[in-house]
Order: C-alpha cells, then structure tokens, then sequence
C-alpha cells in the first residue's frame, strides 16, 4: 500500500518514495480516465480532416485523449465538419458565452489550446499546472477556471490576455469546475479528499469546503444557480447540494460508476453519464430521482446538451463515438465516429452574421429583442437572439443551410 498525499491505495509500486508517489497519482490518473483498463489495447489513428472556415450554427467539439487532437460535429448533419490538433491527451473542453473560442485542457502537456470556433484553429497554447483536467468559462467570458489534478489548485486564465492571472490552491484531485450563472462562485470538486471547494470568484479564494460522497468525479450547477450536482464515481450517487446554506441536501442513487454529468438548459432535468452500466441516468429535479435510463456506448463519459435542450451529446469512450439523444424521447437517434478514447464534450453556437444588424440610436439603450423569419419552408433550429452591446444578435444552427431569412429587432430605451 503506498500514500498520495492524505488517500492510501492499493497496488504494485516501486518501493521507492518519490517514485512511489509518482507512480501513485500516476495510477490514480489511469483509474479515473480508463488508462488502467485499456493500457495493452492497440487503439486506431484516425486520419486528420482539414480545419475549416466554420459556418455559422451549432458545432459539437470532442476531445479525442489518444489522437492529440479535437473532433467538430455539425449539429445538423451529424457529421464530423473538421478535425484540431491540440496539446498531449486532450481531456476536457469549455466554451466561451458567446460561442467563439474553444478551451481545450491538455492532459499530457500541462497547458490548455484556445481554438477560435469561427475558423476552427488553434490561435493560443496556455500553460497552466500539472495534468489539467476540468475547466469552465466564467459567466461574463472573462476568465476560463483551469483544474490541475496534480497541482492540487486551479489556474485562472484571462480571456483578454491569454494568461494565468491567478492560482487557487484546492483540495487534493481538484479535477471539474462549474460557475454559478451570475459568476460570484466556482466549485470544485476534490477527487482524492472527496470535497468540494467553493471560491468567491471575486477574491479567487476558497470560501468553503463541502463534504460530499467518494470519490467526486465532476460537478454541475443549474441555470438558477440554486443547486450544484456531484457525480461520485465510487458511491455510484450524486450529492444534491443547496447553494444557500453550501450542504449536501440529499443523495440520489445512479447507474455504476457515474463520471460526467450535466444539467438541461430549463433547469428540469440532469443527465449522468455512467461509465461502467453504458448508460445516462435522466434525473428530475423535481423529484430528485432518476425518471428514465438510456442505453449509450462503451463507457460513457463526457456529456453536454445543445443549446436549445432539444438533443444530448454523450462520448463513448471505447466506441470512439458521440451519442446523439433526442431529449423529447429520451432516446439514441444518432451515433458519430470521431476519433479514439473521447472524454470531454462542449457544444458551441458561433454566431450566425446577418447582413443587417438591430441596434439602437446614440443615447438609448437597448432593453430587449427578438427575430421575425420569412420565406423558406424549413425554419432554423434553435433559433435565438440575444443583446450584444448596444445591437442585437440572431444564434441558430447552421442557419445557411436552409433558404429562411431572420431578422433580428432591437427594444430600445427611452
């Protein structure tokens, strides 16, 4: 038996202690992304295809651990549109507010790709701690929280600048980050110390530390911010816990080992991805229990869901395929090849241009908005608009792709 810091397990290990210890977080390492299961397996390389100038519309980016590099679904064809290449064992991916660049967390090579989605490149490489892991983009899109599983902190990058501005000491196995919707709070999950860590975003400090279940794999917070969910992979639950009082209110029972999990854009539903049962337990968070189960690939891992909610996106990591459920029926209505052992999924809507843009006249402000369609017979899915600046924005999946016109309108004040 040999010690990583405070938690003891089991195994061959050299005897001696600097080695062992390195061998220990090592093998730690290998249990959580599946390298222990899979280390004599003889996996495929997929060839590269081209990077693209991207349309406009809903994009899916998967990390590929073995292939070093990013696959890009089209959301509308369920095809892979491009391939790229990023840092040493990609792990996770996070996306900026407004769909335009891409955080890539670079395993191997201890630094993190920023790919900017409009031309699906890599246009900054950051260094960051030992053996990234998680990472999410601030509300505001300012800064990207960057987890270090063999840092035992958390890098704060700035999206202005490209650069670590801040470092957050954590837990032991800091290993996913999730904001709350207004960006006040990060928490994180330690996967060694089976905590979560609580920063105030605004001091970058941790403010509390929550006791959860074994083993806390990944953390979610719905849009509300009211709740944050934890995956505990050895437990095989997740911790439900109340952002008011900062404690677990109740524990709910998945699928075995449950890895990655993600909440509805509605705030009605988590999905969990369960490594070891091939499947997504679908909780409501209504009730706090799993309503259904659905069937998915060889050892599930990451999972996100469209911007709309209409459709979930779950990597299979031994298939080397995406999942594509329909959220309405709670069913595969898809499955992508991408490249071999995906880990971490993010969807990203880069912003449709329109020729004509809704703003408001100097001295007003803008309140609000919308979208009026014409002409076409096949209308954009998941069509959207949001205020940007002093304009307004048309969002919709691959809107060029069909002959509807948007156009967006702005609500001016006074």
């Amino acid at each position: 038996m040999i010690s990583c810091g405070k938690r003891r397990l089991r195994g061959p290990a050299p005897r001696d202690t600097g080695q062992g210890r390195a061998w220990c977080w090592a093998w730690l390492r290998a249990l959580v992304t599946g390298l222990v299961a899979l280390g004599s397996l003889a996996l495929p390389v997929t060839a590269a295809v081209p990077a693209h100038a991207a349309t406009s519309g809903t994009f899916v980016y998967v990390a590929n651990f073995t292939t070093n590099n990013v696959s890009v679904i089209n959301a509308v064809t369920n095809t892979v549109a491009a391939t790229i290449p990023v840092g040493t064992s990609p792990f996770w991916v996070a996306v900026s507010p407004d769909g335009t660049t891409a955080y890539v967390t670079n395993n191997g090579s201890n630094n993190v790709s920023v790919i900017d989605t409009t031309t699906d490149t890599v246009t900054a490489t950051v260094t960051v701690g030992t053996n990234p892991a998680g990472a999410a983009v601030s509300p505001d899109g300012t800064s990207v929280y960057v987890t270090n599983s063999n840092s035992q902190n958390v890098s704060v990058i700035s999206t202005a600048t490209n650069t670590v501005t801040a470092t957050i000491t954590t837990g032991t196995g800091p290993f996913d980050v999730a904001f709350t919707p207004d960006g006040t709070a990060a928490y994180v999950n330690n996967l060694v110390d089976n905590t979560v860590s609580v920063i105030n975003t605004a001091t970058d400090t941790v403010t509390t530390t929550i006791p959860v279940g074994t083993q806390p794999i990944a953390v979610a917070v719905s849009p509300d911010g009211s709740t944050v969910y934890v995956a505990n992979q050895s437990t095989n639950n997740v911790s439900v816990i109340s952002t008011a009082t900062n404690t677990v209110t109740t524990t709910i029972p998945v699928g075995t080992t449950p890895q990655t999990l993600a909440v509805s854009p509605d705030g009605t539903s988590v999905y969990v991805t369960n490594r070891n049962s091939n499947s997504v337990s679908v909780i409501s968070t209504a009730t706090n229990t799993v309503t259904t189960t659905i069937p998915v690939g060889n050892h599930p891992y990451g999972v996100a869901f469209s911007p709309g909610g209409t459709r979930a996106y779950v990597a299979n990591e031994l298939d080397g395929t995406v999942s594509v459920i329909t959220t309405a029926t709670s069913t595969v209505t898809a499955t992508v090849t991408v490249g071999p052992r995906p880990f971490g999924v993010a969807t990203a809507r880069v912003p449709v241009v329109v020729t004509s843009t809704a703003s408001c006249p100097t001295g007003s402000a803008i309140t609000g908005g919308g979208y009026q369609q014409s002409g076409g017979a096949v209308p954009p899915v998941e069509v959207t608009s949001r205020p940007v600046g002093n304009t307004w924005q048309i969002l919709a999946d691959n809107q060029s792709t069909n002959s509807t016109t948007v156009t967006p309108y702005a609500v001016c004040t006074p």
